[in-house]
């Protein structure tokens, strides 16, 4: 079910807005007694996450008992980081997900249908993982939140990815992302049908179809002059938040060039780039559009470690 659909190309929500609108959706939920939050991580600050979780917690107030980012293999986030991307939200309610230890396996997916969506390609069965907390933490609503925008692994990104990704454990992480790898970036970036996708969507079908899940979506662009803009937010209980957002962040999130370039230089910022495990995303965003023989200069002072997992 939809609850809230609001945005175009053109549009710019405010705080105000976003606000309005997020409490707006929680109302038609009616009443809660225990409420967990799966915000974002630092590196998605650009989802403006930090309005609607804190419009959550004032419109639930100490109903709010758990706020966990879905960091998936992420490093956890800092205090500091905490308080700039969630400003107002007490620290005490931050809760680590740990992808080691800390996720159970709901089910798997057969690895007859990985075949099949994998185009032959691979055969393996894949294991629906998420933090126990979603499953035995007796939360009567779990509020997914965060920006749907183009992705190289799941083709868009957020949506139950939030959920089976963000919380979820090594094997359902590497199984995606070797998913996604093996049947091409090419064929996956911008797109909300693709095998990674269609996975998730089994396993939530299969397995998590009980869970008390709304999604808080959002779609931002840069305008003109690079300052970011909320071009959307579609909150919902199914898919059909996610495919409007999807649909709005192909028209606001992908450049089309008509033909490709010889050289591009990116930028990483380096308070958000630390690693190249999210930092090679300058290379996954950019190779559809540097022709053959081209070259890409990557600037990234932030970069200290190849990957975020000092184990």
């Amino acid at each position: 079910m939809l609850y809230t659909s609001k945005g175009g190309i053109d549009a710019s929500l405010t705080e105000a807005e976003l606000t309005e609108l997020t409490q707006k959706a929680l109302s038609k939920l009616g009443r809660r007694k225990k409420v967990l939050i799966l915000p974002p991580d630092y590196s998605r600050i650009a989802s403006q996450a930090g309005i609607m979780a804190k419009a959550a917690f004032d419109h639930y107030g100490d109903k709010v008992k758990d706020i966990m980012p879905a960091i998936g293999t992420h490093l956890p986030m800092s205090r500091d980081e905490i308080a700039r991307m969630y400003p107002g939200l007490p620290h005490s309610l931050f809760r680590e997900h740990n992808w080691r230890g800390d996720v159970k396996t709901l089910g798997r997916v057969p690895a007859d249908f990985i075949e099949k969506t994998s185009g032959l390609k691979l055969g393996f069965d894949w294991p629906a993982q998420v933090n126990r907390m979603l499953v035995d933490g007796g939360h009567d609503l779990i509020l997914s939140i965060g920006q749907v925008v183009p992705h190289e692994v799941a083709g868009m990104a957020n949506y139950n990815k939030n959920i089976f990704i963000g919380t979820g454990g090594v094997e359902a992480i590497n199984k995606s992302h070797y998913l996604g790898a093996a049947y091409g970036l090419e064929r996956i970036m911008g797109r909300s049908d693709t095998p990674v996708r269609r996975v998730l969507n089994y396993a939530s079908e299969q397995f998590t179809s009980t869970l008390p899940i709304i999604y808080i979506q959002t779609v931002v662009a840069a305008d003109e002059n690079g300052v970011l803009k909320v071009r959307g937010i579609f909150i919902g209980d199914d898919a059909e938040c996610f495919e409007k957002a999807a649909q709005l962040s192909r028209r606001v999130n992908i450049t089309t060039l008509k033909k490709r370039v010889k050289r591009i230089v990116v930028y990483l910022p380096e308070d958000k780039f630390r690693s190249t495990w999210i930092g090679n995303k300058a290379i996954y965003r950019s190779r559809l559009a540097i022709e053959d023989g081209g070259e890409l200069f990557v600037i990234a002072p932030g970069i200290k470690t190849f990957g975020e997992d000092h184990e």
